[in-house]
C-alpha cells in the first residue's frame, strides 16, 4: 500500500475538489427534486385521472430504469440534439445543457424527485381518516386540510423513508464521472488511479470519504426525526 501517494497536496485537492462538487450535485438535486415533488405528490394521489396517470408514467419510468441510462439520454442524448445544439447561443434555456454539471443535476433531480414523490404519496394515502373528518368538522377546505394538515404530517412521517433517499442520491452521483469534464469523488479516484496505478488506495480513500459522509447524514436525519417525530417514539416507563 502507497498511501503516501494520497496525501501528496495535489491528490488530496483533487478529492477536495470531487467532495465538493458531489455535495453540490447532492444539494441542489434534492432541493430542485423536492420542491417538484410537492405537487407532483398531490396530484399522483388525485382523483382526477388525467392528473394522476401522467405523474404514475413519470415516477414509473423514472424509478424502472438505470440512473446511469437517464445521465447518458440527457447528456449524450437530449444536449447533443442539433435543434439544442443550434440554439445553445441564442436560448437563455438551451445553453444550460452546454454544462456537463447541470446535466447530471437535471438528471438526478428527476431521478430523485420520482421517488420523493412515491415517498409523499403513500404518506398522504397513509394519513389517519379521522384527521381528514376533524379538520372538515373544524370548517377546512378541501385545500386547506391537504396544506395544513395532511401534506405536513406526511412530510414528518416519510422522513426515515427518505433519508434512505438521500443516502441512496449521495452514492449515485459517483455516477457524474461519468461525464466528461466533472470531476467528483470517484471522478478524482479514477484520476488517481489512471496517474500511478494504484487502484486499492485511490478507490479505498474515495470509499472513506463515502462512508463519512453517509454517517454525517445519517446523524442529520436521526437529529431531524428526534426532533419532528418525537410524537412516535416509544414513552420511557
Amino acid at each position: 500500500m502507497e498511501f503516501d501517494v494520497i496525501f501528496r497536496p495535489e491528490n488530496l485537492s483533487q478529492y477536495w475538489e470531487g467532495t465538493i462538487n458531489s455535495l453540490w450535485l447532492l444539494l441542489i438535486s434534492l432541493v430542485v427534486g423536492g420542491a417538484l415533488s410537492l405537487p407532483l405528490a398531490i396530484a399522483r394521489v388525485s382523483e382526477r385521472a388525467w392528473l394522476r396517470g401522467p405523474v404514475w408514467l413519470f415516477t414509473y419510468v423514472m424509478r424502472g430504469t438505470p440512473l446511469l441510462i437517464q445521465v447518458y439520454l440527457i447528456y449524450y442524448g437530449l444536449a447533443q440534439m442539433d435543434f439544442i445544439q443550434a440554439r445553445w447561443d441564442d436560448s437563455l434555456i438551451w445553453k444550460w445543457f452546454k454544462e456537463p454539471f447541470f446535466c447530471a443535476v437535471l438528471a438526478f433531480a428527476l431521478n430523485t424527485c420520482a421517488y420523493t414523490v412515491e415517498l409523499l404519496a403513500g404518506a398522504i394515502r397513509d394519513t389517519a381518516h379521522g384527521e381528514v373528518e376533524a379538520a372538515h368538522a373544524c370548517g377546512f377546505s378541501r385545500w386547506d386540510t391537504m396544506r395544513r394538515l395532511v401534506l405536513p404530517s406526511a412530510m414528518r412521517r416519510s422522513l426515515p423513508g427518505y433519508s434512505n433517499e438521500v443516502i441512496m442520491m449521495l452514492h449515485s452521483t459517483s455516477l457524474a464521472s461519468s461525464v466528461p469534464a466533472l470531476l467528483d469523488i470517484t471522478g478524482a479516484a479514477r484520476t488517481i488511479y489512471a496517474d500511478f496505478y494504484l487502484p486499492f488506495e485511490a478507490f479505498i480513500t474515495a470509499g472513506l470519504i463515502y462512508a463519512t459522509l453517509t454517517l454525517i447524514l445519517v446523524g442529520l436525519f436521526k437529529l431531524a426525526e428526534r426532533h419532528w417525530l418525537a410524537h412516535l417514539q416509544p414513552r420511557k416507563v
